[in-house]
């Protein structure tokens, strides 16, 4: 698939493509002061003159006999017999009060699953910048295009062939808005890599299939590989991670990757990812009604860092060290696993009373926090699909972000909004750590429900050595999506691997 910035105006460029999507803003719901109206009849935007000209005077009532609104990622395809473009598509922007780089890649996502059903094979795009930056706004199109055209038949007996779109232009857009491409490929390849991880099923995404795609990342892309296996985890002291994985016959693989620049680096970052890659709750078993069958996508957190991984060893950033932990293993149920009311010692020394075992994830990030912290990094940032809570708080759009550092904070959040990924930043608040208070141990792995997301991120916090940059993110209601939405198709999303990319190109900075 090749991308292309197209300077010239759309009018003379409707004929070098078979199928041209337009971006059409709504009209206000409110026009002008002291009218209750809508500014347009119909519900859109005027037309450019030139546009409309060059597509015929009838497309305007057309549009309104279609009752067009423009709403955001709303399309309509008009065919063309015998002219070209074939194939126009007006796809809604909503408001231009509204307009942002979401928006962009909503629209893009849009117009690219509507020319996918025409049979397209040349796609121009245009769409409105707006004001929007021309190099953020031609990578945002092309990451939009390529992942919602994604599909996943691995596991299908007879997959079905599907001709995708082999050229897209961006029209409008001028060429030194191309400089914004340069990282599409590789972000997009690490988007699908943890696609397929998360969206595998648990006999194949197992500890050893994650071990054995951060070997082939450390092969191909330079980096290199330390596996700790439960010897070598047993001889570190991680008593609770290791007790997460004692009920299951598979063995787990305690992952460290490192990519490590050319020229040396000034600053050290660490990824961490949660890695159950099945989570049946353990005896705290859960039950009908708590998708145990979806459980699969429990190594989320795993599959984003591992994504990010293989994307920064192909983009090589400068300047930057990065490690990336994902501690993986199951939770299952047997004559030897934990039970509820087990005490287990951390890496750190710290007693922790297990009250829960399906709050089996922070176990495993206690150990893989500290083994983070002892790295010596300038920033540590941990994913996880870690509390159900944080899916009532927030929904499934966006992820909750807690961070001990505003800098660290701020910057995922620019990162996260470049990358077209919602984060909401979350309290810490430290008067709610009482509810972790054990009455055997240092601390309980479950507090009281009622702020329970705050609670998990506070536990967590505990891990991370004291004045540390830390950031957690919750992305338990934004790693799969039942119906698709966005650029995302139904099924995993490959949630964090754009925000932790642009992060660690953007200078991986706790202040910038």
């Amino acid at each position: 698939m090749e991308f292309r910035c197209i300077p010239a105006s759309l009018s003379s460029s409707l004929g070098a493509c078979d199928t041209v999507a337009i971006g059409l803003f709504a009209s206000p719901q409110n026009g002008p002061e002291g009218s209750s109206g809508p500014s347009h009849e119909g519900g859109f935007e005027p037309l450019d003159p030139a546009l409309a000209e060059a597509l015929g005077a009838e497309l305007e009532p057309w549009l309104r006999q279609r009752r067009f609104k423009a709403k955001p990622g709303e399309c309509l395809s008009l065919q063309r017999l015998g002219q070209q473009p074939g194939s126009v598509i007006l796809v809604g922007l909503g408001e231009a009060a509204s307009y942002a780089l979401s928006s962009l890649q909503e629209a893009a996502a849009a117009a690219a699953r509507c020319a996918l059903a025409s049979g397209s094979v040349q796609l121009g795009l245009a769409l409105p910048l707006a004001g929007l930056d021309p190099a953020e706004a031609a990578a945002a199109m092309a990451i939009a295009v390529r992942l919602s055209l994604y599909e996943d038949q691995r596991f299908k007996g007879e997959p079905q062939a599907r001709p995708l779109p082999q050229r897209i232009d961006l029209i409008g857009l001028p060429a030194e808005a191309s400089n914004g491409l340069a990282r599409v490929e590789a972000t997009c390849a690490g988007v699908e890599l943890a696609r397929q991880l998360v969206a595998a099923p648990p006999n194949v995404a197992t500890p050893q299939h994650l071990a054995d795609t951060a070997a082939s990342i450390a092969q191909n892309h330079g980096l290199s590989l330390k596996v700790l296996e439960r010897g070598d985890c047993e001889a570190a002291g991680m008593g609770a991670f290791l007790a997460v994985a004692q009920g299951s016959d598979l063995p787990p693989k305690f992952i460290h990757l490192t990519y490590t620049p050319q020229g040396g680096a000034q600053r050290r970052v660490v990824l961490v990812g949660k890695g159950l890659t099945f989570d049946s709750g353990g005896y705290n078993l859960k039950t009908g009604g708590s998708q145990i069958e979806m459980m699969k996508y429990d190594m989320g957190g795993s599959a984003a860092v591992l994504g990010a991984a293989r994307a920064i060893g192909q983009l090589q950033p400068a300047g930057v060290e990065v490690h990336v932990i994902v501690a993986s293993c199951e939770n299952m149920i047997s004559g030897g696993a934990v039970h509820p009311g087990d005490v287990v010692t951390t890496s750190k020394g710290k007693t922790i009373e297990i009250n829960n075992t399906d709050a089996e994830g922070r176990l495993t990030l206690a150990d893989a926090l500290d083994y983070a912290c002892g790295l010596e990094p300038d920033a540590v940032v941990d994913l996880a699909t870690l509390t159900g809570a944080c899916v009532i708080a927030l929904g499934d759009e966006m992820a909750g972000l807690w961070s001990n550092s505003d800098g660290l904070a701020e910057a995922l959040l620019k990162a996260g909004a470049a990358g077209g990924e919602a984060l909401w930043r979350m309290p810490l608040r430290a008067s709610y750590k009482k509810g972790l208070k054990s009455g055997v141990a240092d601390l309980k792995n479950t507090g009281p429900r009622p702020g329970g997301s705050i609670t998990a991120a506070l536990f967590l916090q505990d891990f991370v050595t004291q004045g540390l940059p830390w950031a957690h993110l919750d992305i338990a209601g934004t790693v799969w999506s039942d119906k698709g939405r966005g650029l995302d198709p139904a099924g995993a999303t490959g949630y964090g691997v754009r925000t932790l990319v642009e992060w660690v190109c953007r200078g991986a900075s706790s202040g910038n």
